[in-house]
């Protein structure tokens, strides 16, 4: 299937993606209204949570610039020192944007 790049084949697009996000939130809730949680599904949702972001994270380690892998870097070692998420993504950004300034 395809769309032409015309303003309505954006606009569809953008539709049918909005619509298949809605439908795959939604039945994550449908799904789990109904699944009891008990210790063992919650130690399996902690672990997903875990799973995703090291999926996310591992092609950018392994395909990226030095500017990504010594965001990596950063954001690993503020996040070990202060255990704050927020100050750990900071110094990501910072880290990536000094070394493409410099690099470039």
């Amino acid at each position: 299937m395809t769309l032409e790049a015309t303003q309505g084949g954006v606009l569809l697009a953008i539709v049918i993606m909005s619509l298949v996000t809605y439908l795959t939130r939604a039945g994550g809730v449908f799904v789990m209204a109904r699944v009891p949680i008990g210790p063992r599904v919650e130690r399996f949702i902690n672990a997903m949570a875990g799973s995703v972001l090291v999926a996310v994270i591992t092609p950018m380690a392994v395909h990226g610039d030095g500017g990504a892998r010594m965001a990596l870097v950063a954001t690993a070692g503020v996040m070990l020192v202060l255990r704050k998420p927020l100050p750990a993504i900071a110094a990501g950004i910072l880290t990536a944007a000094m070394w493409r300034l410099i690099a470039s």
